[in-house]
């Protein structure tokens, strides 16, 4: 697991060795175990190391192929890296390191990115051809490691994290429609960011870019074609848990110690009792606490710890600490926080970071196989027209989630649903709480619906997995990756396996579906394994009291005067906003606009500690 970056000039221009190092240092915490640079003329490939795999001096990069026509830098891991052996040894390679880099660089030299296929890991890497004088950019079928890129002043930038690129002279300028699509979709999907001159490279997608600046992008996987082209699976429930454990296995290929993130949930806990029917031993285990009892879980994290014999840490965040993560997951984050819970996250990696180096994640579960409420509501488009129509609907609601599904409700057409299925704001509310009439334009998310309605057309549930699984899914990866690497931890996700996501995505309705919280296939699979509460349990995750904390702890009661005054209030689509008014109503306890509060609340610290620090 890495940081890396590099420079090329498409002008032949020298490349600035210290400009080079600035963007690799900027990234120390993503690898602080070891670091290199490979400069030639107008090329240079900039690498943070965090050792997992051959942590000897062997795994050092840039990566050099033996003939030295190719170069690597690499963030990510190959799990099935040691598979390849037999075929290298057979064609008469001999390999150097036990680092997975060497073992992705020789089959590159021998299949190109056909290669890309064969591989089961997580990645995004760099090649530079010195013989073609060209740059190879590629990441992982679903995204769980970034890459981000920029053309400015005809300069190809790339890194893992966007204050990279700021460091190396890249303007930092939010998008007016970034923005906007942050406040009504709560991150912005596809090749575009929050700031008006830096792309992502899409997931299951490489890049590949020339001296004379010509361009050629390809979709290397594509889910959909991945599940048309599926065999029938005949015994769901076998093939389920032979992948789910299999993957699990895999995923513990590493030369340090591994580690679980335990929320008490379903999805943590089958991963944590994989492991131990496959007798692991000597794992540990990390969990945060809240004291609000509706959204804690430690009593069912602790009990399955100590059930199965590993050691359980907990921390728990509050006031000036909660406050502090909030802050530095601002900063590793680059960009406003949108799930909440990203400083809980931050404080479960720092708790983890003495004992392992690696965290297994139960990310991915909900999306693959629809473990949220929000799904319900599609199963049938015409309960929601009823409900839109129930005048005192909004007198005997008292609970935020019922407000939510009013406000749902008055979505008219089809394809809104699936669009906003996972948004908190929606089309009628942009107009009466921002003055703005018109809906966020993603063409991305348009590109995805209507893959997801030719792949399940008719099946608005299944269009919204599929939906979620390109769009809400990797912004809640980047938060994985950009919470635990802010503490130099590197975050696996087992359910994201690609025979997972591709299998289940041929799967049967009742898979998903069955039940009231879905993931059937889970359930049914796990429920002789873990203990009965963990399979009932209503859903929480890593779910944090917001309404609470800005009431309750100081160092929040104080911000919120600050908030009041900001100056994001000058900003676009917040001008018919009144600070002081949303803060008073905070302050009444209306927990129904947290919804519109949060991202705001989220903006003005982040434009405070991150945005005004950089600039």
């Amino acid at each position: 697991m890495c940081g890396i970056n590099g420079i090329f000039h498409l002008n032949f221009k020298q490349v600035d060795q210290n400009q080079l190092v600035k963007m690799r240092d900027i990234l120390e915490h993503r690898g602080p175990d070891d670091k290199g640079i490979y400069i030639n003329n107008n090329i240079g490939l900039g690498h943070r190391r965090l050792s997992i795999i051959d942590t000897s001096s062997a795994g050092h990069q840039p990566f050099f192929s033996d003939n030295g026509r190719y170069v690597i830098v690499f963030n990510g891991e190959i799990y099935n890296y040691q598979s390849f052996y037999p075929e290298l040894k057979s064609k008469g390679i001999t390999l150097k390191s036990g680092s997975d880099t060497e073992v992705l660089l020789k089959l590159y030299e021998l299949y190109g990115m056909e290669m890309l296929h064969k591989l089961n890991g997580m990645f995004a890497f760099a090649i530079w051809d010195t013989q073609e004088k060209k740059l190879t950019l590629c990441r992982d079928r679903m995204g769980v490691k970034p890459l981000y890129y920029c053309i400015h002043q005809n300069t190809l930038y790339f890194a893992s994290e966007q204050k990279a690129l700021f460091t190396a002279g890249v303007p930092l300028e939010v998008s007016e429609d970034g923005m906007e699509e942050y406040f009504f979709n709560r991150f912005v999907a596809g090749e575009n960011t929050l700031f008006a001159h830096v792309k992502k490279l899409l997931p299951g997608h490489y890049m590949v870019i020339d001296e004379t600046g010509k361009t050629s992008t390809t979709r290397w996987w594509n889910l959909k074609e991945q599940i048309q082209n599926h065999i029938q699976i005949l015994n769901p429930k076998k093939w389920f848990e032979e992948t789910f454990f299999e993957s699990v296995k895999l995923r513990m290929v590493s030369d340090v110690a591994v580690g679980v993130l335990l929320s008490g949930g379903l999805d943590s806990c089958s991963i944590l009792s994989s492991l131990h029917e496959q007798k692991f031993e000597k794992i540990e285990t990390f969990n945060i606490s809240f004291s609000e009892e509706e959204h804690n879980e430690y009593h069912l994290a602790k009990k399955i710890t100590d059930q199965y014999g590993y050691t359980f840490n907990h921390t728990k965040l509050e006031n000036e600490s909660l406050y502090q993560n909030l802050i530095e997951a601002s900063y590793f984050q680059d960009e406003p926080l949108m799930h909440l819970n990203e400083p809980h996250l931050l404080a479960i990696a720092k708790l983890a970071k003495p004992k392992v180096k690696v965290l297994l994640s139960g990310e991915g579960a909900d999306e693959l196989m629809g473990g949220y409420v929000r799904y319900k509501a599609l199963k049938n488009p015409s309960l929601l027209k009823v409900i839109s129509q129930l005048s005192n609907f909004e007198t005997f609601n008292k609970r935020p989630r019922y407000d939510k599904l009013f406000r749902y409700s008055k979505i008219s057409n089809d394809s809104d649903l699936v669009i906003f299925n996972g948004s908190n704001v929606y089309p009628d509310d942009i107009n009466s709480f921002y003055g703005n009439k018109g809906k966020p334009v993603n063409e991305y998310r348009y590109q995805i619906l209507k893959e997801a309605q030719e792949l399940y057309p008719k099946n608005l549930q299944r269009q919204a997995l599929y939906f979620d699984q390109h769009t809400y899914m990797c912004s809640l990866l980047d938060r994985n990756d950009r919470c635990t690497m802010g503490a130099s931890i590197e975050c696996r996700e087992p359910f994201l396996d690609q025979r997972l996501i591709a299998g289940l995505g041929t799967l049967d309705d009742k898979w998903m579906f069955t039940g009231k919280k879905g993931k059937f296939i889970l359930k049914t699979t796990m429920e002789n394994r873990l203990p009965k509460e963990v399979v009932d349990f209503r859903k929480i995750g890593l779910s944090a009291p917001w309404g609470s904390y800005l009431l309750k702890f100081p160092r929040f009661v104080d911000e919120l005067d600050s908030f009041a005054k900001s100056e994001i209030f000058d900003m676009p689509y917040l001008q018919n906003i009144d600070g002081n008014k949303l803060v008073a109503e905070i302050r009444k306890g209306n927990t129904k606009i947290l919804p519109y509060f949060m991202p705001i609340f989220m903006l003005h610290t982040w434009q405070k500690n991150y945005y005004n620090e950089l600039v």
